[in-house]
């Protein structure tokens, strides 16, 4: 069987992802197995650029195909202050989910215009060391208080309600966020990929 480490220790991000590739005969394998605890570094001013190095740092340590991710919301009424800088933003890297959604609606509160929209990039280096790219977006609104429950490490998804959704992206099925999130969307044209490679 074909292996592919996700390269990230968001653990939020490791179940959506597996989840999402549950159906293809993939080993999946998270850098905890490898004994890889460190961060991989994001110098880029892009999404490409840090999904690209998270998936070299993650490759050159394992020589194992690596699928990782950059995501991030971007919030029209703060100016670019998230993007590339989501997790790291307001209350900083090293705060709790809770400690983050808190400053982050707090913030929100000041603001009229609550129009956001998610992107992710997936990097993709496989076998060979060729390096792929794929793209997901959705857009949707900021709620005013967190609407469900969320998985570790992406405490937004509660309260960003995608475009023609009724729920915040945490209360979808998984089907629906599939078909409906960003990361879910970059995913599809990956296993596309797969498929048309195989």
């Amino acid at each position: 069987m074909d292996q592919i480490l996700i390269g990230t220790s968001n653990k939020g991000k490791i179940i959506e992802i597996k989840e999402a590739l549950d159906s293809l005969p993939i080993e999946i394998l998270s850098p905890d197995q490898w004994n890889i605890f460190e961060s991989p570094p994001e110098h880029g001013d892009t999404f490409e650029a840090n999904a690209l190095e998270k998936a070299r740092f993650y490759f050159e340590k394992t020589k194992i195909p690596t699928l990782a991710d950059d995501s991030g919301i971007i919030v029209e009424a703060l100016n670019e202050e998230l993007g590339i800088h989501t997790r790291r933003w307001g209350a900083g890297p090293t705060a709790s989910d809770e400690e983050w959604i808190t400053f982050f609606l707090d913030r929100m509160k000041k603001e009229k215009n609550k129009n956001a929209h998610f992107v992710c990039v997936l990097a993709y280096i496989d076998s060979n060391g060729t390096e792929h790219l794929f793209e997901g977006r959705c857009d949707g609104d900021i709620t005013e208080t967190l609407e469900a429950d969320y998985l570790p490490g992406l405490p937004i998804s509660a309260c960003f309600k995608p475009t023609g959704q009724g729920v915040v992206f945490s209360a979808l099925s998984f089907e629906q966020k599939n078909s409906t999130s960003h990361r879910g969307r970059a995913i599809s044209l990956f296993k596309e990929y797969l498929r048309q490679a195989a």
